[in-house]
């Protein structure tokens, strides 16, 4: 650490404390040849995680942009908050576990796709609307009917 005052390049540790917020460490350091006090501070350089977009582009991951689409998609659904954080959770520690810091933003929506269909038909729909982007009402129609072919199927063999 280079001397502030002088710019000598030899100093000592005099004190070291972590942060409040426990991102940082704060060091007093003396210069070995002028012998003043001056203060640095050290703190981890984080990489982001990242979501690749469709289009190729990156941008870091945002657990609030994940939990702002799950709100709209449930608005006014019977579906408690833990829930839905539930799912936030589960899909920001898959995106933490990738080896290359990154997701498709693809397989995000697969997999909260997959969770809001367990969880709430309707929701699902909603999201997958967006996320899906249908182009047409065609499109729609099928997603759906594939919905209650699935809801019939299981709802029979419940009752069974």
């Amino acid at each position: 650490m280079k001397c502030p005052f002088c710019g000598y390049l030899e100093d000592k540790v005099v004190d070291s404390r972590e942060s409040r917020e426990g991102d940082s460490i704060r060091r007093r350091r003396e210069c070995l040849r002028c012998e003043r006090r001056f203060t640095s501070y050290e703190r981890i350089d984080e990489i982001p995680y990242m979501v690749v977009k469709k289009d190729g582009r990156r941008e870091p991951f945002d657990r609030n942009k994940v939990m702002a689409g799950l709100l709209r998609a449930c608005e006014k659904r019977p579906i408690p908050a833990t829930k839905l954080d539930g799912i936030v959770n589960a899909v920001e520690k898959y995106v933490q576990e990738s080896p290359e810091r990154e997701r498709p933003t693809t397989k995000v929506g697969e997999m909260i796709m997959r969770r809001l269909k367990e969880l709430d038909k309707v929701a699902y729909v909603r999201f997958a609307s967006v996320y899906l982007e249908f182009e047409d009402v065609t499109e729609f129609m099928k997603e759906l009917k594939t919905l209650v072919r699935t809801r019939s199927g299981s709802g029979a063999t419940a009752r069974k």
